[in-house]
């Protein structure tokens, strides 16, 4: 068959313009391959050539891609998450999802810093640490996924992805999705990677692997143990149980619905999210009824929950975890006034176990306090040391600076729902790893980075 110059370059272009889209000198599904090795070998590829020919400047388009790309998939991650854990609320994911586009910083975030005097120049520069290992949790996949891969490429390092295993799919999805975005924007193949199936045998090779600089996990107690226990430099964003205190100055209605709104907000599966409810006694009655009128149904007797909630071992039922509360209800064998139930309360003392054990479900106990003082006590008791977050209400300005010294968390939200920690509703910006263990706080491009001084003697002092 004859084709004129005009149609050959048509085909020519068009052959092109196919191979650009595809991951250049990789086997991989843009980022996804069937090894660990071959994830971390194109991962440290691909931190070179960005941190060899993309500045600081040229490296915000690719950020910038990669945001517009994704909020092409915000509903299909929803509706994936949701289908592959069956935890949590599809419409509040598409709100998660959008916060972790949107709101975690850029390269904008990187600063550097200069000091000048009569010996010369000193200027601090926040240089990568390279390859990334990021383990993820099935609880926030996609937007763990989303917010750390922005972070991380904003910093100038690549990222070896260890997604949940019952969050693989969900996860692989992001990924592929941030990489097309990349290479469409004229970045490097293969700056997020992962395998297609995680397990825990892949995040222990990445874990140990020589050419891994940093490890970031982000889940339960146990996976943050082993990645502070890897000898390498590790952030860790692990487990909390965050309580509300609720004093006798606040507006009840408001309160009530600040605290089933973050305690509700994807069927409690936040970290950040209220978890327990300590109140003043003297309030307590008034504040359970304004929570009535929220869409949430007291249960007077917590045993049946107990005993679907509470396994044999002591351990949380791990097949309820974000569930709606209407399915915990009739597991427990209680009917549910409504099957768009948002939350269920018990009214219980401070040794109670719902109280002392993050569920990650919309089940949440109310404990009651004689004063303040006491109110105070629980509300450490039940964060247990874990650093991560508290919530208060009170116009109090006493008691809200009281509280603060004491509970000494990462977040702390006073008279707002607890996702306003995370810039939803709330000023600052946005993170799905809160390194509340080792320190780092609401994590972003600067976490990500190491200090690098340079010094310039007898020169550029114009003083």
């Amino acid at each position: 068959m004859d084709f004129n110059k005009e149609e050959l370059s048509q085909i020519i272009n068009k052959v092109l313009k196919e191979l650009d889209q595809k991951p250049s000198g990789s086997s991989g599904d843009y980022g996804v391959f069937s090894t660990m090795e071959e994830a971390i070998s194109e991962a440290k590829k691909a931190q070179k050539e960005l941190q060899s020919k993309f500045s600081i400047e040229e490296r915000e388009p690719l950020i910038t891609a990669v945001r517009k790309e994704l909020h092409n998939h915000v509903e299909k991650m929803a509706v994936m998450a949701e289908e592959e854990t069956g935890m949590g609320r599809c419409e509040d994911k598409v709100i998660k999802n959008q916060l972790a586009i949107d709101k975690t910083p850029g390269t904008e975030i990187l600063t550097t810093e200069a000091y000048s005097g009569k010996l010369g120049l000193a200027i601090v520069e926040q240089a990568p640490f390279g390859v990334i290992c990021s383990i993820t949790p099935s609880t926030n996949p996609s937007e763990t996924v989303i917010n750390n891969a922005i972070s991380m490429i904003a910093a100038c390092n690549s990222v070896v992805f260890n997604p949940h295993p019952n969050a693989k799919k969900v996860s692989l999805y992001a990924i592929k999705a941030i990489n097309k975005a990349i290479i469409d924007a004229g970045g490097p193949a293969n700056l997020i990677t992962a395998v297609a199936e995680p397990t825990l045998q892949t995040v222990e090779r990445c874990m140990k692997d020589d050419r891994i600089e940093m490890i970031v996990a982000t889940g339960g107690h146990g996976v943050v143990r082993a990645a502070l226990s890897s000898g390498k430099k590790a952030i860790g964003a692990g487990a909390g149980n965050p309580p509300v205190l609720v004093d006798d100055t606040v507006d009840f209605p408001k309160v009530a619905n600040d605290i089933v709104r973050g305690a509700a907000m994807d069927n409690n599966l936040l970290c950040t999210s209220e978890k327990a409810i300590v109140a003043l006694d003297c309030i307590a009655d008034k504040l359970i009824e304004c929570l009535l009128e929220e869409s949430v149904q007291l249960v007077k007797d917590p045993k049946p929950l107990e005993r679907v909630i509470i396994d044999e071992d002591g351990s949380i039922n791990k097949a309820l975890v974000g569930k709606d509360a209407a399915y915990i209800l009739e597991k427990a064998g209680i009917e549910a006034i409504d099957q768009d139930l948002r939350m269920v309360l018990i009214d219980v003392d401070i040794d109670h176990p719902l109280v002392l054990k993050e569920q990650l479900m919309p089940v949440i106990p109310l404990v009651r306090a004689k004063d303040f003082k006491e109110a105070m006590d629980m509300g450490v008791k039940i964060e247990n040391g874990n650093r991560h977050s508290a919530m208060i209400h009170s116009k109090n300005v006493d008691n809200l600076t009281a509280f603060a010294k004491r509970i000494g968390t990462t977040i702390y939200v006073k008279n707002a729902p607890s996702f306003a920690g995370l810039g939803a509703g709330g000023e600052g910006f946005s993170s799905f790893t809160i390194a509340g263990p080792t320190g780092e706080g609401i994590t972003c491009a600067r976490t990500f980075t190491r200090q690098r001084r340079c010094i310039l003697v007898d020169g550029f002092s114009i003083i």
